[in-house]
């Protein structure tokens, strides 16, 4: 089973910096999933140091295998009072799990997620702990077993207050109203994907505000339990030529989708697999070399280039679309789980100059840098092999 994960946020309208703060980490070892959004007290650069502060504690700890509850409990009790509005200076939200599905849940100060399986929503009982520095400060811990098809959603209440005091809406949105919202999209979309979810959320926490300008910071975490979607991408033509018809043979078995990076990669198939490449003319192709079509690959385009153009799209802020070649490519990529690479190891005199340092991006590298992207920021896990 695949822990599907992502986050989508709104900064409130009058600012220039998120007062919310989300983090997540996937062991690659033992793909245990660890998250936590925290929720800083007011809004800006101060309610995001807050929210920053504690989600990367809580992270770390648990990431460190530190027991959840007592890792929470030392946060909760640390986080100091508002004098003036006698609250905490941040709330959170934390969650851990492992591929069987096992997950804890523990809760301080932000609404309570909603945990929907097969359109219905299911009831978690609670472990209440109280704070031992304040008596008015309690931690919800929640021990559940998910199962396939099961989805999770946490927020801020940027989310179940939006539209707090509205004609239509004087009480907010509330939990009540996020749980009719999230059935009725899930009903029409039962495959949605966590990010696109996550972004549908935002959007109706924001639509139902007055102005639809966010009068808070807005998080919608989620969470979406299925089996993985497998991809692979073959780039580069393996060291040892005898060893291309058995690549061709391993890349043609394989069930999930399929990319190709590289030309003389996809001309190496094309031979062995006697299936014929096949070039588009596009008008957005940018300043990339277009992509081809080839029978029975998903997306076919050039190599070095087009992975040194998508791992930039990548490492930019949030992954926007775009329409060229490598923007087709990260699109495979973030509909895709668990990522795998067939990277060959022959040189490519077409991007060797012995005049340039040790340390130029070549594709090995750059692959490299991709995985570890895809890891780390989208949560993905990624399999390398060179051949």
């Amino acid at each position: 089973m695949f822990i599907d994960i992502d986050c989508t946020q709104q900064k409130k309208y009058d600012q220039n910096a998120y007062g919310d703060y989300f983090l997540s980490s996937r062991n690659k070892d033992t793909g245990k999933l660890a998250a936590v959004l925290s929720d800083g007290l007011g809004s800006g650069i101060k309610a995001n140091i807050l929210s920053c502060m504690t989600a990367t504690m809580l992270l770390k700890f648990i990431e460190a295998d530190a027991d959840i509850q007592s890792v929470c409990e030392i946060v909760m009790n640390a986080l100091p009072v508002c004098r003036v509005r006698k609250i905490s200076y941040a709330t959170f939200s934390a969650f851990d799990c492992n591929d069987e599905g096992f997950a804890r849940i523990v809760e301080e100060g932000n609404p309570q997620f909603v945990w929907v399986r097969e359109g219905e929503v299911m009831d978690a009982v609670a472990r209440v702990v109280t704070s031992a520095t304040f008596p008015n400060r309690h931690m919800q811990i929640y021990n559940i077993k998910l199962e396939l098809g099961d989805r999770l959603i946490f927020c801020s209440d940027g989310v179940t207050q939006a539209g707090l005091g509205s004609p239509a809406l004087k009480l907010g949105l509330r939990r009540e109203g996020l749980i009719e919202f999230l059935l009725k999209k899930l009903q029409d979309q039962p495959d949605i994907s966590s990010r696109d979810l996550a972004k549908l959320i935002v959007n109706c926490a924001k639509g139902n505000e007055v102005d639809k300008k966010a009068r808070d910071d807005i998080s919608a975490v989620s969470i979406y339990c299925r089996q993985p979607r497998e991809s692979l991408i073959f780039t580069g033509p393996p060291y040892h030529a005898d060893k291309d018809n058995a690549c061709a043979y391993v890349f043609k078995r394989f069930t999930g989708k399929k990319a190709i990076c590289g030309g003389t990669t996809a001309n190496i198939l094309a031979r062995e697999l006697h299936i014929p490449v096949e070039a588009q003319i596009l008008t957005n192709a940018g300043s990339l070399p277009p992509v081809s079509k080839m029978k029975g690959v998903d997306l076919v385009t050039e190599g070095i280039l087009t992975l040194t153009r998508a791992c930039e799209y990548l490492e930019e802020t949030e992954a926007v679309t775009h329409n060229d070649a490598a923007g087709q490519l990260v699109k495979f990529f973030l509909e895709s789980d668990c990522i795998n690479f067939m990277v060959g190891a022959k040189l490519n005199q077409a991007h060797y100059d012995p005049n340039m340092p040790i340390e130029i991006e070549i594709r090995k590298n750059i692959i490299k840098k991709i995985a570890k992207l895809l890891e780390t920021k989208y949560i993905k896990t990624v399999n390398i092999k060179y051949i």
